[in-house]
């Protein structure tokens, strides 16, 4: 796997956390592989063989582009050979707003949709092995955003403070830092992302225990619990299964058996 993020630029930072590529080589034979949970939105373009998803019917074919939204569990995908992704990585508050679409939970195909016409060249420059003009690419699509609105100016307060504490502030030291009563607050992200706070916040937590157990896998699950504001360990358990599907101490002992190098306690390193 090749993986490469370049950040948006300036006019762009409080919409788009950043701009990625990566590439599989998966071999002839049908491959499937999880996408786990996080906190953001990822709008999705890819080039080479078809690509599936699974849902309770069967597998969905994925057109290219695509919108993949915050997920409540693993996405599992299925697709061959050789396989090339440009995301853009937004946050779930301004992802609809930058596509001029109501806002919808789960995940919207973007086939009929004007983001469409960046697959051509897209394609050109991937199969060229220029990466780096893709990504340039799909930042230009964007442009100078305009001026923020009021209620996007609330979003972008709330979110930067729910990202500076990865998901740790409950809901009315969110709306204090956006400067908002709890109520507007609600009402506004969820009119903007289709998800309340809490859904996001808990994401952002789960994310940053996902993140510790994958570099430091010793990690002592109960003082992590304690680190980032969860009730107890039991508490972070439930939580962490629901996103993942699996336990903090399994998924630590499949980092620890795929090699993950031994360090520190990450708890030591996150502000409670």
């Amino acid at each position: 796997m090749h993986h490469q993020e370049v950040a948006p630029p300036p006019a762009l930072q409080d919409l788009i956390h950043c701009f990625w590529y990566d590439r599989f080589d998966f071999g002839p034979q049908p491959v499937q592989f999880d996408v786990p949970p996080d906190g953001y939105a990822e709008i999705i373009f890819y080039v080479g063989s078809p690509c599936r998803l699974a849902t309770p019917t069967g597998w969905q074919p994925l057109p290219s582009p695509f919108l993949l939204g915050l997920l409540p569990h693993p996405a599992q995908l299925t697709t061959k050979d050789r396989f090339e992704i440009i995301g853009i990585r937004c946050f779930p508050w301004t992802v609809f707003d930058l596509l001029g679409l109501p806002p919808a939970p789960g995940n919207v195909l973007l086939g009929e949709h004007p983001i469409a016409q960046l697959q051509v060249p897209l394609t050109q420059y991937l199969q060229a092995g220029n990466v780096a003009a893709a990504l340039a690419e799909a930042a230009r699509y964007f442009g100078q955003p305009r001026s923020p609105l009021e209620g996007e100016r609330l979003l972008g307060k709330a979110g930067q403070a729910m990202r500076d504490a990865t998901g740790t502030l409950p809901v009315h030291q969110v709306a204090a830092a956006a400067h908002a009563t709890v109520r507007t607050l609600e009402r506004t992200f969820k009119q903007a992302a289709a998800h309340t706070v809490k859904d996001v916040s808990s994401l952002l937590r789960f994310e940053q225990v996902r993140n510790c157990l994958l570099l430091y896998p010793t990690t002592n699950i109960a003082r992590l619990a304690y680190a980032l504001g969860y009730t107890d360990q039991s508490h972070l358990s439930r939580e962490f299964k629901r996103y993942s599907g699996t336990t903090p101490a399994a998924f630590a002992r499949k980092a620890l058996n795929r090699g993950a190098t031994i360090r520190p306690d990450c708890s030591a390193f996150i502000e409670p």
